[in-house]
Order: C-alpha cells, then sequence, then structure tokens
C-alpha cells in the first residue's frame, strides 16, 4: 500500500457465499478487504477471491479472538470492520475516505457508524451507533465471546451516513441463527453462574425482549413486521433460558451422581 492512511475493511464470515459479494463490492474505496473466513462450507472463500478480497482462514468460536487474530493479517494503518451482510453506502464510503485521509493527532482515533436494520426486507425505526473503524495503533483489541466488544485508547467520533445492515431475511434463517446460538448464549451464561432458572425467569425474559424491541426500538411503527420481529425476540431469549435450564438441570444430575460415587 502507498497510501499514506491505507485503509483495510475486514469482512467476519461464515457460509455468506450468497451476500458476501455485494459486501466486497461497496468496499471499493478501501486500500484491502480481508475477508476473515470462519470455516465456511460453502463458496464464500471462492466468491470473495473473485472479487479481489484476501483471504484469512480461521477455525474459532470466540468472536473477539476473532476479530483480534484477524487484525494481525490486515496491512492498513486503519481498520474497518464490517459484517457479511451488511454494506456500506455510497456517503458513508466518502465519509471514512475523508476522516482518514484528512487524519491529524488533533481528531478521533476511532469512529462509531450508524447502521440501519432491515428485518424481512423491511426498515426498522431509528438506528444504532457501531463501534467499527479505528486507527491500528488505537484499537486495543477486542473482548467477549460472543457479543465482542472494541477496547480503545483516545477519542471516539461519529461519521455520518449509512451502514446498511439486511439482517433476518427469512423465518427459517432467523429460526436457525437462533438454535445456533442460543447454545453458546446458555453455556456462557451458565459458565458465569447464572441463578437458577423457574418459570418466571423465562416469563420475564420473553416480555424483556418483545417490550425492548415493540416499545423501546419503536417496533409497533413497523406494522406486521414490527410484531413478527418482536414476538421473535420473545421466542429468541426464551429459547436462550430454556437451554439454560436444560443445561442446569443436566449439571445438577450429573453432580448428584458424582456425589452418590464419593459416598459408595
Amino acid at each position: 500500500m502507498n497510501r499514506k492512511n491505507s485503509l483495510s475493511a475486514i469482512i467476519i464470515a461464515k457460509n455468506e457465499a450468497m451476500r458476501i459479494a455485494t459486501c466486497i463490492d461497496a468496499l471499493a474505496f478501501c486500500d484491502e478487504v480481508l475477508v476473515a473466513d470462519n470455516g465456511s462450507t460453502d463458496e464464500t472463500v471462492a466468491v470473495s477471491r473473485a472479487h479481489g478480497a484476501h483471504i484469512a482462514i480461521f477455525s474459532m468460536g470466540d468472536f473477539a479472538e476473532l476479530r483480534n487474530a484477524a487484525a494481525k493479517r490486515a496491512t492498513g494503518e486503519w481498520l474497518l470492520y464490517v459484517d457479511a451482510d451488511e454494506v456500506v453506502s455510497a456517503p458513508l464510503a466518502r465519509e471514512i475516505r475523508r476522516a482518514i485521509d484528512t487524519w491529524s493527532q488533533q481528531k478521533p482515533t476511532s469512529y462509531r457508524l450508524c447502521r440501519t436494520n432491515y428485518y424481512l426486507g423491511q426498515r426498522w425505526p431509528g438506528n444504532e451507533r457501531m463501534l467499527r473503524l479505528f486507527r491500528r495503533t488505537a484499537l486495543k483489541g477486542w473482548k467477549g465471546e460472543l457479543h465482542e466488544t472494541a477496547v480503545t485508547d483516545g477519542a471516539i467520533g461519529d461519521l455520518p451516513g449509512e451502514l446498511i445492515h439486511d439482517t433476518h431475511r427469512s423465518l427459517e434463517e432467523m429460526v436457525r441463527k437462533t438454535n445456533d446460538w442460543s447454545e453458546t448464549e446458555a453455556l456462557l451464561r451458565l459458565h458465569a453462574g447464572h441463578p437458577s432458572i423457574s418459570w418466571w425467569r423465562l416469563l420475564r425474559v420473553a416480555i424483556t425482549g418483545f417490550g425492548n424491541s415493540y416499545f423501546r426500538q419503536g417496533g409497533w411503527r413497523a406494522g406486521t413486521v414490527g410484531w413478527v420481529e418482536s414476538i421473535y425476540q420473545a421466542f429468541s431469549l426464551f429459547i436462550t433460558y430454556a437451554k439454560l435450564w436444560e443445561l442446569q438441570n443436566r449439571k445438577s444430575v450429573e453432580d448428584t451422581h458424582e456425589h452418590e460415587k464419593t459416598l459408595i
């Protein structure tokens, strides 16, 4: 790279052959696009190479560890993290490039991007700010096994423009992902010593999930999609905590058997 303030985009991907090309093509303003493939069994790697991306192959269950490992393989002075189901809009691309090319010591070393979510093809009310752009020296690393968080040094700024997040494209996809990730979520809570699950906890998390989506996030403004998504969020949390209940019961039985063996 010859550019003074070079930019590497890092895409975390697994089995995203159907949509990763769109993500990569929107990153043409970057000096490097690195796809961190986490064990894909479809054509993700082949499609990524065909669209000019560099490839790094990993096999990790810890998303923070994956993001940290990918950063070591990237070559840019700036790092932009994008998920495979996200697309950097043209206005956001211009703002990112401008911020980097005009950077000085007095400016922020990390930036939040405005992410707009689409559920089942419909734009979700409101948006969220995601910390995704970093000067390499400012990014101290990521922490958190599943819901990872960036640890940074220096000032943080906000950039205009949209990061478009096309998620929950079908009910089949939503249920499949919930079944996959709820197991990890439940295990994390089990290892953290979560209190025993009882019926009222299951009811509470489901109500909380629905209320957060429908009322706090404004799902009520999305019509039928708002109802579907909010009820789904309640279902997703219920499954996670029901699996935690199952794991706790299994552990309790195993502990009892071990105790009985020591008495024999």
